[in-house]
Formats: C-alpha cells, sequence, structure tokens
C-alpha cells in the first residue's frame, strides 16, 4: 500500500486568510524526513488568496485540502481531527514553520504509551520570517505536568503531536473559548497523559502580524476562565495542591501586568491588584503594583516626552 494508505501522523493546519505565509507552512511539512504523513488543510472561510496558494500543492496526495465556512479556530481544527486518520494527530498553525526534522525525532518518544502530548522548543520568526533573537526555551517539562501545566503553558502549540486516542478520552477543543484553547485542551489531557518534548527549536514561531496587546488581554482573561472551570469541572484540586492553583492564578494577572506595564500602565495596575487577591507571589505583585503607579505618574507629568509622543 501506498504512503497515502497508512500515514504514521496526520497534520492539521487549519487557516483564514494566511495566503501569504501557508506556502512555507505546507513546504515545512513536505520537507519532513519522516516521508509518511498526511496534511488535512482547513480553509476556514478565507477571503484571500489562499485556495490558489494550496492549490499547486495538491498534486502531492498527501496533501487534503477542506473549505468550511468561518467556524472559528475550534471546531475548525476538530473538523481536521475528523478527517485524520493517522494515529498521531500534529498541529501547524498556517503562520508557522517546521524543521525537517521534526516529526521523526517526536514520533521515536511515543514508544512510551504513557505518554500522550509530545512538543519541542520553539524558535522566533517575525513578520517576514527573519529570525527574532529571543531568550533560550526554558520551563520544558516532562512526565506528570499536570500542577505545571495549571501554571503555565508551556507548550508551543505548533510544536505538539498527540496520540489521537487522547481525544476519544478527554474530548477536542472547546468551541466555547476562541483563545487559549489548547491550554483548556492541555489542563485535560494532563490528568491522564504523560507529556515528553525534544530539547530542540524545531518549530519556528511567527509573531508580530496582531494586535498582541488586545489579544494578550483577552488571553489572559480567557486564561482565567478556563483554570476556574478546572477547578470546579475537571476536578484539578485532585492533583494540584492548593498553593499550586492560587501560584497559578497570581503569575497570571502578575505576566499580563508586567507586558502592560511601560505601554499601559493604568492597565497594568488594575491586573497586580487583581493578583493581590491570592497570596502566592504577593511581594511580586506589590513591587509591580508600585513600579506600575510609578509608570503612570510619569506618564500624567506635562510636557513628559511619553505625553509629547503620545499627541504627535
Amino acid at each position: 500500500m501506498g504512503l497515502r494508505s497508512f500515514p504514521l501522523v496526520s497534520v492539521v493546519m487549519a487557516a483564514r486568510n494566511y495566503a501569504r505565509f501557508i506556502c512555507e507552512a505546507i513546504g515545512s511539512v513536505r520537507a519532513q524526513t519522516l516521508l509518511n504523513w498526511e496534511l488535512v488543510i482547513i480553509d476556514d472561510g478565507s477571503s484571500d488568496d489562499t485556495p490558489a496558494a494550496v492549490r499547486p500543492y495538491l498534486s502531492d496526495p498527501r496533501v487534503r485540502y477542506f473549505r468550511s465556512d468561518r467556524l472559528g479556530q475550534p471546531r475548525a481544527k476538530n473538523l481536521g481531527i475528523g478527517f485524520a486518520r493517522a494515529p498521531l494527530v500534529a498541529f501547524l498553525d498556517a503562520d508557522d514553520a517546521w524543521e525537517p526534522t521534526k516529526l521523526e525525532q517526536q514520533l521515536a518518544l511515543f514508544a512510551n504509551p504513557k505518554v500522550g502530548v509530545v512538543f519541542c522548543a520553539r524558535a522566533i520568526m517575525d513578520e517576514e520570517g527573519a529570525a527574532v533573537a529571543a531568550k533560550p526555551t526554558s520551563g520544558l517539562k516532562r512526565g506528570a505536568v499536570l500542577p505545571q501545566m495549571f501554571t503555565q503553558n508551556f507548550v508551543c502549540f505548533s510544536s505538539c503531536v498527540v496520540r489521537r486516542e487522547v481525544f476519544s478520552r478527554v474530548g477536542a477543543f472547546d468551541p466555547q473559548w476562541d483563545l487559549a484553547i489548547d491550554y483548556d485542551l492541555w489542563l485535560r489531557v494532563a490528568k491522564f497523559y504523560e507529556f515528553d518534548f525534544v530539547n530542540e527549536e524545531l518549530v519556528s514561531y511567527r509573531t508580530g502580524h496582531g494586535n498582541l496587546s488586545k489579544k494578550l488581554r483577552d488571553r489572559v482573561d480567557t486564561a482565567m476562565s478556563i483554570m476556574h472551570r478546572a477547578e470546579s469541572r475537571y476536578a484539578v484540586a485532585d492533583d494540584v495542591q492548593t498553593e499550586v492553583i492560587a501560584d497559578g492564578y497570581a503569575s497570571t494577572c502578575q505576566t499580563l501586568g508586567y507586558t502592560m506595564r511601560a505601554s499601559e500602565p493604568l492597565t497594568a495596575v488594575r491586573w497586580y491588584l487583581r493578583a493581590l487577591k491570592w497570596p502566592a507571589r504577593r511581594f511580586i505583585s506589590v513591587k509591580g503594583l508600585v513600579a506600575s503607579v510609578l509608570a503612570l505618574r510619569t506618564k500624567r507629568v506635562p510636557g513628559s516626552a511619553e505625553n509629547a509622543t503620545a499627541n504627535i
């Protein structure tokens, strides 16, 4: 039988209006040293040239293209999972790209039957595809990772490969969420499966082509809701200590406060005040609150450089 009949891994790529990036993403799948894959592209109602960009690749029988009508990311990805035929499912966002040995290295780790998800370190690139200097990926965790995952989602989505049976056991992406859909999934998966990783930058994650500050605020709000639901519905407290749960809430608020401190100090003040609700990291919250208040006062000084720039 040919490669098309028995793929080892199905790559799900949901895309909307990413014609300018999708050729690079598809090319990185076709360049894999592991040949036995299929690529399931879900074009979620694109209004740009995405269909034309994909068309030349359809001569490869491993590339399958489906067009949907604006389902949204969770439903589009779930549709891709439904079309997938392999025992392993990988995800690649249409604006990211892989290194050639990614799948080959990751699939070897599924020899451990307890492992449900394998991911890898990531590199950062800008909108044009140029490498961006960034701190080396740190804090990657393997094994039973639910406590660490509650505190921080350390899995780059475009880096993950998931055992297909996982979705039958814990469900797929929840359409309730527009953002952080992978975080919600990983919290469910981590209750039953181990995680593993390849400590090598095998995926390039693209940044700089969206409203980062607004998306970040929305993402944190969503993450807080997901954490609360994990407590109330997924019984996370059975496996995660109370102190760790508090630390997760506090650190999430602090992250947004720190990120917004320079550009929107008033927003940062609000998030640091919110972080004070939890005893964990309280000293860090107070320090961040003081720094944000000082930044806010500086912005309000008449004739300051910040005011001058804002009024140009």
